[in-house]
């Protein structure tokens, strides 16, 4: 053994031998990771470049989850979905959970932002020609011609780097 250094290695949390351990993360050596919360504006500007996230609602009184592309308009979540589908009407009215993120498995990097809040169908004519504008294209096939608006009530959203990344190292571009 080398005093403890193997331990420090593969641990997450391991006290500093120099540091007197005096509070619960007080004189913790993190190996070099950060795990950082975002603000919401961050949370929101995450959101915008990735192209997909998942829906989380109520279906027959159990969760469900589904991958959907989206769009952000006026900072609230945009869907295109069958407006016969069982997502359209789980959804309507109802409060539902949004997540999307970004990783990068080689550096043991990414985030993730969920997005609380609930959703309306949204049916006014001159609002869905808008919605038809935003370059929402559905991927999925078959008519996708029923918008769900999700505004956010509770957003939430961490960052994690570990250590160094390539470049500057800075991990706020993950």
């Amino acid at each position: 053994m080398n005093d403890g250094q193997e331990t420090r290695q593969f641990g997450t949390l391991c006290p500093r031998r120099e540091t007197p351990v005096t509070g619960i993360l007080h004189g913790m050596d993190f190996n070099g990771a950060t795990l950082e919360h975002l603000s919401r504006d961050e949370c929101l500007l995450l959101v915008r470049q990735v192209p997909v996230g998942r829906i989380v609602y109520t279906r027959q009184a159990l969760p469900a989850v589904e991958l959907v592309n989206f769009a952000v308009d006026d900072g609230d979540i945009i869907i295109r979905t069958d407006s016969s589908g069982k997502l359209a009407a789980a959804t309507r009215g109802a409060v539902v959970a949004f997540e999307a993120d970004s990783v990068d498995s080689a550096a043991h990097a990414g985030w993730s932002v969920t997005i609380v809040g609930y959703s309306r169908a949204v049916t006014d004519n001159e609002e869905i020609s808008r919605l038809e504008q935003v370059g929402l294209v559905p991927w999925a096939p078959g008519a996708r011609d029923h918008f769900i608006r999700i505004a956010p009530s509770i957003v939430n959203g961490r960052r994690v780097a570990a250590g160094r990344l390539a470049g500057d190292g800075d991990a706020s571009s993950v």
